[in-house]
């Protein structure tokens, strides 16, 4: 269908509501809203102008009065601009303006004469820009083009509380020439005053007159101060944007008053004028004003293009509204462009921006190809392990760039408009939009094309795409659409996009397990994930943080791969806990906050946990999924001091029954949470590996040597520091690499383990001839051996591959900083490996086929999925404590102010307990198998066998009938769930509280590890049938 003949139904349909409608806006009287300034000096100053004009000798001195008069009578500039600017600026203003229209009659063109005056304060205090402009066009050219984003950049998205800019931005009343009909666009930025804040911060509901700026108290009328005020304290009680929209008594102008926190979003300033470019309309003023509270509120009055082709205000106005949304979420979307045949609408660009995300992650890479050799090679081998990473990588890298996709999607933006009509016929709120306006453009959009059936589509996009790669693409924005469980795309108000995605359409080749769920979060500053292998799963979030642009993009490319191995590693590591594995992570664009990306990540995926019941702010969605879904969310890299926030705003999302359990790692006093590192939780587990070794082998700790990543500053690296005895050779951190080959000095380990900082810390003066600390920053660094290190970092960043010792314990480091590319330098010219034993304590620090060629060179490795989940035990156990607890019983037992509570205490070492008696059983379970195999099978693979078989027995038990034996249940629960819970609250009781798809994790969790741990993994049917008979027994 044509775009005239689309422009055409809209407009019918639009004036057929319109004679109909009995509007519901708000009204507002036809005034300004502001006390529009007098210059009283104007005429006086005009004076010294022309006398500065004159003197500069540039304009004839015969016709200076005349463009000088009219410069200040005939162009409707408003008085701020005189009253801001000092005599020499404006007299070069008019200069630039005379030699502007002399260029532009030299020309023969009128529509040539273009202006482009600014003035930037050097001292910060604001600055002025004014340049031609036609009403309701978006230039991509010249001046205007960029003045907008340039205000965005350089000031409103720059405003903190502390040093914030305000705008008053006005069109001239008059055209620049006789010849012209172009206007003249004002922007003024100014430099807040607010006054002192107070102490302890400003209170929520703050009057705005405490808050505001000075210039803004002085010239707002009272009631913009009312509205103001209620937009204020309605932005303080969400977490996205607050749009109102109000009807101007006797006029079709309208205005859209829009209030956010300070920061919430980037280049909105200008993305707004787009929006409303596009929908015909134009701006006779702007305001965006500061407030000393963190706030910002923006105000547009916006009038019809005359004669445009265009539908009608009343309408379009309602459409900004609500695509205004959308916009605060992705301003910067390359997709929507100025408005040109193929330009699409802002609901259109953001779809095409999020399938434009999920092709950079999914689009089927590998292919066929990889498939087969695949199949070919052995992945047990590392020569044919090392190619087939190369390949992948490579395919990964170089197959389908972002830049690439981009150029597909611009490509073919019918296309792309139909695959929006796909999605939008299945997510789109039913009647949503008929309430009061009637039908929405948005909608009445949708009637105008024809939506094809998924097969019509395909066969479509096969026939019209000509080439295998362009098509590939489109392809993957149908998956999207069928894969897309519910989002809240359409929400009245977000911060960001979330999706939730069945995982079907992940290629086996290169997901081998399938996830239960997955998030996709896309925000203007940062995407994100989440992926869980089971219905109850539990896992960190972590903030993925790139150096340099290299880095982000190569950030950008694996994020997902990222998240689904530490997700998959987490589900191992679950094995004896009710919550499958879960992770999530977040990418940050480079300049991005990471506090502000984890927060928008967080409330984008509560919309779609928490149904919507406030009609024009959280609406209900299209939920294909048709179940209440639950995550629960820890600490990870990057997120340990965001837990708290989590929390408490899911409470006040209205998550009443889960908030305490959706995260662990909240502050142990204030929120009851239960702190790994002070209670040496993770630790604990790693310990028992280290001491099972010591035992088993008959070895002494004293004389054992130790090499050990992650340092004094960590949680695993100081408790490890604090726990051992040993005779520590290396270690090293962030801030560079300590050894000392006699051992280093143990109190000065203990003093920094303590304090918690790094060993870039460490009092050299206690290390021996033969020691060395060698920071990151250091260069040319002489070693005691002689050896010369050039660069610190570089030093720092392979030191793991130098050092020999009895036992390494890596306790911190990046992913895979072992791998089959580098594990060669473990093992000497001899033939000797560099450790006899390995505890991996840090998540993935080897990598599968490294872990695979130390064990293959006799030593002894227990993998981070079996000895690093001493703090996946403890978070289990919060959760369960959240779970449980009534919110009263919560905050008194969990929660204190100098001394935690007696229940506290006990419930701690009921979880020290649970994580030392289940490491102890799984080390001897592992050890066992390995020596009924003769040492055939290595213990990585074991490991992994172990947590596989656990995990499918607990699968198999879930859907079982054996939970629906209420004696064995409870006999199960009562064993599973630690004593002092139980003794508090009662069994029946928790069995009523605790939800039943949780109860049924627990139960199966506990019956498969128990089993297991005591029969093996090849336990029989008789062995469990024996099991399962004791089930109901007493503790």
């Amino acid at each position: 269908m044509s775009e005239s003949n689309t422009t055409n139904k809209v407009l019918s349909a639009a004036a057929h509501i319109l004679k109909n409608e009995d509007t519901s806006a708000n009204r507002v009287e036809n005034s300004t809203g502001y006390n529009t300034p007098v210059f009283k000096g104007k005429d006086e100053q005009r004076a010294h102008v022309e006398q500065a004009v004159v003197g500069k000798g540039f304009i004839p001195r015969e016709l200076v009065p005349n463009e000088v008069n009219w410069f200040y009578n005939g162009l409707g500039i408003d008085d701020t601009y005189f009253q801001t600017e000092s005599h020499d600026v404006i007299a070069d203003h008019i200069m630039a303006l005379f030699g502007a229209k002399i260029l532009a009659f030299t020309k023969h063109d009128p529509s040539s004469l273009v202006i482009d005056l600014e003035r930037i304060d050097e001292k910060g205090q604001g600055a002025t820009f004014i340049h031609t402009s036609v009403p309701g066009l978006t230039t991509t050219e010249g001046p205007g083009a960029i003045c907008e984003t340039r205000i965005d950049e350089l000031f409103i998205d720059k405003s903190t509380p502390e040093n914030a800019y305000r705008l008053e931005t006005f069109r001239s009343t008059g055209s620049i020439s006789a010849a012209s009909s172009q206007q003249l666009r004002c922007y003024f930025v100014g430099k807040c005053q607010f006054p002192p804040t107070p102490a302890g911060g400003w209170p929520k509901k703050a009057d705005i007159q405490s808050v505001g700026d000075k210039t803004f108290l002085e010239r707002a009328t009272q009631n913009t101060l009312d509205v103001y005020q209620k937009i204020m304290h309605n932005v303080e009680e969400r977490h996205g944007p607050v749009i109102e929209v109000f009807e101007v008594e006797g006029s079709r102008e309208r205005r859209v008053v829009i209030g956010y926190r300070q920061g919430g979003t980037n280049k909105f300033f200008s993305a707004l004028s787009n929006l409303y470019h596009f929908y015909s309309l134009y701006s006779a003023r702007k305001y965006v004003e500061q407030f000393a509270n963190g706030i910002t509120i923006i105000s547009l009055y916006l009038n019809p293009v005359p004669n445009a082709n265009a539908p009608p205000i009343e309408h379009s106005v309602w459409q900004i509204k609500k695509e205004a949304s959308l916009l605060f979420c992705l301003p910067d979307n390359p997709f929507f462009l100025a408005k040109s045949p193929d330009s699409h609408a802002v609901q259109e660009a953001t779809y095409a921006y999020c399938g434009w995300i999920f092709a950079q992650h999914f689009c089927n890479r590998l292919g066929s190809s990889y498939l087969q050799l695949k199949n070919i090679l052995n992945e047990n081998d590392p020569t044919h392990a090392e190619v087939l990473n190369d390949i992948k990588r490579r395919f990964r890298e170089e197959t389908y760039t972002r830049e690439s996709i981009e150029h597909v999607i611009q490509a073919y933006p019918e296309l792309i408009r139909l695959l929006y009509v796909n999605f939008a016929m299945t997510h789109y709120p039913p009647a949503e939009d008929v309430r009061n306006q009637g039908p929405t453009l948005s909608y009445q959009r949708l009637q105008t094309i024809q939506p094809l059936s998924d097969s019509e589509l395909y066969d479509k996009l096969r026939r019209t795409v000509p080439n295998k790669f362009d098509l590939q693409v489109l392809e993957s924005f149908l998956i999207f659409n069928k894969c897309i469980l519910k989002t809240n795309f359409y929400q009245p108000t977000k911060v960001a996009l979330s999706f939730r995605l069945a995982p079907d359409f992940l290629p086996e080749v290169e997901y081998p397990k399938k996830p239960f769920g997955l998030f996709m979060v896309v925000g203007n500053d940062f995407r994100g994930f989440h992926v869980r292998f089971r219905d109850v799963a539990r896992g960190g979030i972590r903030i993925v943080r790139s150096r340099n642009r290299e880095n982000y993009s190569i950030n950008q490319r694996m994020l997902f791969d990222e998240n689904y191995g530490l997700a998959s590693t987490q589900n191992l590591k679950n094995k004896d806990i009710p919550e499958g594995g879960a992770k999530g992570t977040i990418l940050p664009a480079l300049g991005a906050s990471p506090r502000l990306c984890f927060e928008k990540y967080v409330d984008a995926i509560c919309d779609l946990l928490i149904p919507g019941k406030t009609p024009g702010i959280k609406e209900q969605i299209i939920d294909l999924y048709g179940k209440p879904e639950l995550l629960f969310f820890g600490p990870d890299e990057g997120t340990a001091d965001m837990m708290d926030w989590a929390a408490t705003h899911a409470r006040d999302r209205g998550a009443e029954s889960w908030w305490k359990s959706f995260t662990t790692g909240k502050s142990a006093k204030t929120l009851g949470g239960i702190p790994h590192d002070t209670y040496g939780m993770t630790s604990l587990s790693i310990r028992q590996y280290i001491l099972g070794i010591y035992k088993q082998y008959g070895l002494r700790e004293k004389d054992v040597t130790k090499v050990q990543t992650g340092g004094p500053d960590g949680d695993l690296g100081s408790n490890e520091i604090l726990l051992s005895s040993d005779k520590t050779v290396a270690v090293i951190d962030g801030s560079g690499v300590l050894a000392d080959p006699h051992g280093i000095n143990r109190e000065e380990l203990v003093r920094l383990a303590k304090l918690r900082v790094p060993v870039g810390n460490f009092n050299t003066a206690k290390l021996s001839k033969d020691g060395y600390l060698v920071k990151v920053e250091d260069q040319d660094v002489r070693l005691p051996s002689g050896e010369l290190v050039i660069d610190g970092t570089d030093f720092r960043n392979g030191a793991h591959l130098r050092f020999k010792s009895d036992i390494f314990v890596p306790c911190g480091g990046r992913p895979e900083a072992v791998n089959i590319s580098n594990v060669a330098a473990l093992v000497d010219t001899e033939g000797k490996p560099h450790f006899k034993y390995v505890v991996e304590g840090a998540n993935l620090f080897f990598s599968q086929q490294a872990r695979l060629f130390l064990e293959k060179r006799k030593v002894v490795l227990f993998k981070d999925s079996s000895t690093n989940k001493g703090g996946v035990t403890s978070s289990s156990l919060e959760v369960l404590a959240g779970l449980a607890l009534s919110t009263q019983e919560y905050i008194d037992l969990m929660t204190f102010e100098k001394e935690p509570s007696e229940f506290y205490k006990s419930y701690v070492k009921d979880i020290q307990a649970k994580i030392s008696g289940n490491a102890a059983a799984e080390f001897t379970c592992i050890s066992r198998e390995h020596s009924r195999l003769g040492g055939s099978k290595p213990r990585t693979t074991i490991s992994d066998e172990l947590s596989t078989t656990l995990n499918n027995l607990q699968a198999e038990l879930e859907s079982s009938d054996l939970f629906d034996d209420v004696p064995s249940r409870r006999g199960v629960l009562g064993r599973a769930i630690p004593k002092t819970l139980v003794d508090k609250v009662g069994l029946d009781t928790l069995m009523k509280r605790l939800p039943d798809p949780y109860q049924r994790a627990l139960f199966s969790s506990w019956v498969a590890s128990h089993f297991i741990y005591k029969y093996g993994v090849n336990g029989s049917s008789v062995d469990f049938f024996h099991f399962a008979r004791d089930l109901a027994g007493s503790k």
